[in-house]
């Protein structure tokens, strides 16, 4: 998909990998990069050269249905002129089902998966009567390889890749299309949050990271490349091979890291 002149919605923009998208996409030759949040406030536009694309702060709230319907609708006209957008805004929930905090896990599916699905389906009408759009989804790694202690949170990253997948086929012909992204572990706040959460239960010891802007980086590029999946390098790409495989393989994975008793 060719940049120039486009819209780009990305959301969880205030810090992370939304915030590395904004930060790229401000150097490219995109007329507005819309920066959802909950909280807008606080938004410090990124620093970039003379050419530099518009940046602009907007609430996106994606709590529930109605404050999805409200910050669709506060975007007026803009709404309807969106040419990317990045569905990046996550929650993580994490350790032994019985013990996981079910408030959590319902705001958790929410924001990952039920606010994905709701708000694509706000800006498609606009993309389909231009026949021009891309839809990108932060899938990440556990929507592949289903380890223990990350049940919820990979049951909503699955999601997010059935979503996408079935999206893609049904945008066949229609000039719009549908990516998702296998989200390796990429150094942001969230990571460290995801660690806190699973180290009790996982061994964490082996997990890489890359930087957010490298990641934001190969995100951009395949968008523009049209690329229905961007996949990761390393261990994460070779637990997403294992996943398609024998189920055998990824069990054997996860039993030397694996231990229903708090390893702290």
């Amino acid at each position: 998909m060719d940049l120039s002149g486009a819209t780009v919605l990305v959301t969880g923009a205030n810090r992370g990998i939304g915030r590395a998208l904004v930060e790229r996409l401000a150097a490219e030759p995109v007329s507005l990069v819309l920066a959802g949040m909950r909280s807008v406030e606080s938004f410090e536009p990124p620093v970039a050269g003379r050419e530099a694309a518009e940046v602009r702060a907007v609430r996106i709230d994606l709590s529930s249905r109605e404050d999805i319907e409200a910050s669709a609708l506060a975007l007026g006209d803009t709404l309807g002129r969106i040419d990317v957008l990045f569905n990046n805004a996550g929650l993580v929930t994490g350790g032994l089902l019985e013990e996981q905090d079910i408030e959590g896990v319902y705001a958790m599916f929410q924001v990952n998966l039920v606010a994905v699905a709701h708000l694509t389906q706000k800006v498609l009408p606009g993309m389909l009567a231009r026949r021009r759009g891309t839809i990108v989804n932060n899938a990440s790694i556990s929507g592949y390889a289903h380890f223990p202690a990350a049940s919820t949170y990979a049951a909503s990253k699955a999601g997010v890749v059935a979503l996408t997948e079935s999206l893609r086929r049904e945008l066949e012909g229609t000039g719009v299309r549908a990516m998702h992204m296998v989200t390796p572990g990429v150094d942001t706040d969230m990571l460290s949050a995801t660690e806190d959460i699973y180290a009790r239960h996982l061994d964490i010891s082996g997990w890489g990271k890359i930087p957010a802007a490298e990641w934001a980086a190969q995100a951009i590029e395949a968008v523009k490349h049209d690329k229905r999946i961007l996949t990761p390098g390393g261990k994460e790409r070779l637990a997403m091979v294992a996943a398609r495989g024998p189920q055998w393989v990824l069990d054997q994975a996860t039993r030397r890291v694996f231990s229903r008793t708090p390893r702290r």
